[in-house]
């Protein structure tokens, strides 16, 4: 590890809680590979203290910050300068410290569309179904909206995900339809989408017997991404798998939003495969 001066520039991430958080392992594996003169530090901020904190951010000059659960939508009043997708996605992962002036965005749909597309996806003119409404899937498919046909939405909470249709289509302009989720729905919406994305938590470790969308429901045709990164293969993409559909699981998006935040930070590119292999070795992923 590179030596600590009174020069070393400070990254970190907050949220609360932290212990479980990828990115100080992530960034500063990539940060020595590259040997730049930074350091990438977590912070657990209380809720009480979180305007505190940005006070404090400014005033200590730390030049980024990642912002996780719960404070990706409470901290934007305390910004200065906020990317538009990310004021429509009402949620910022990323704040950049430029003397005092703090610029923010949102990598995680973008990081997630860039895997996407890494992978092969054909995004053009798709129908986009969405399992899940929540921070996640409203992300992606903020970033999906520019290239795809239509973005479905199937959640628990029928009109949670009415909400989220109606707004995407109001800002974006794409074609937008939403429901509850019921064998129904699942077998409906699958057969005639071409791309299936897992916004939920189901089939997260420790419950990996789980899936959102029964196997009989798949079909060969369909791209299946499960932002899960923890089992690095769900139940949904083994699924998938064994039925021929292309697939792609969560460590890539987890990575790619780094990578992102990583570059507009310190404008170099890290190495990715690096940043997978860190992260699966902490996990205990083969």
């Amino acid at each position: 590890m590179p030596t600590i001066t009174s020069k070393t520039k400070i990254l970190g991430v907050i949220g609360h809680p932290i212990e479980h958080s990828m990115s100080p392992i992530m960034h500063n594996t990539a940060i020595n590979d590259l040997k730049l003169d930074y350091v990438y530090l977590a912070f657990d901020i209380e809720p009480q203290n979180l305007s505190k904190a940005i006070d404090g951010f400014r005033a200590l000059n730390i030049k980024g910050i990642s912002v996780t659960i719960p404070y990706k939508e409470a901290i934007m009043e305390f910004l200065d300068e906020i990317d538009p997708i990310a004021k429509n996605i009402k949620a910022v992962n990323t704040i950049k410290n430029e003397d005092g002036f703090l610029k923010a965005r949102n990598t995680d749909g973008a990081g997630g569309k860039r895997s996407l597309i890494e992978n092969s996806c054909e995004l053009s003119d798709k129908k986009v179904l969405f399992i899940g409404a929540g921070g996640a899937a409203r992300a992606l498919s903020y970033f999906l909206a520019e290239d795809v046909a239509q973005i479905i939405f199937l959640n628990i909470r029928k009109e949670r995900s009415k909400l989220l249709a109606k707004e995407l289509n109001k800002k974006t302009g794409v074609k937008t339809f939403a429901n509850g989720i019921s064998n129904n729905t699942l077998k409906k919406f699958c057969s005639s989408s071409d791309i299936l994305i897992n916004a939920s938590p189901i089939g997260m470790y420790p419950k990996i017997n789980e899936t959102p969308v029964a196997k009989e429901f798949l079909h060969k045709d369909l791209f299946v991404f499960d932002v899960v990164y923890n089992p690095l293969e769900t139940k949904l993409l083994k699924d998938a798998n064994e039925i021929g559909c292309k697939t792609l699981g969560g460590l890539d998006m987890l990575v790619n939003q780094g990578i992102l935040a990583f570059e507009w930070w310190t404008e170099k590119i890290p190495k990715k495969e690096l940043m997978i292999h860190i992260v699966k070795n902490v996990l205990g992923i083969k």
